[in-house]
């Protein structure tokens, strides 16, 4: 019984296929990125409150 199922091999793939499975693996913004983005935000509009009044 073989190991991988057949078709999967990475030489049968289409190099458009290999391109895909490449880039979707990884996520565009990390759950902490967008996290730290928020908090900064936060600091500089309390920042602008501050100066502003």
């Amino acid at each position: 019984m073989p190991a991988d199922p057949p078709r999967t091999d990475p030489a049968d793939q289409s190099p458009k296929e290999r391109g895909l499975r490449r880039r979707s693996g990884e996520t565009g913004l990390a759950p902490w990125t967008a996290v730290v983005l928020i908090l900064m935000l936060a600091a500089l509009v309390y920042v602008i409150w501050s100066v502003a009044s």
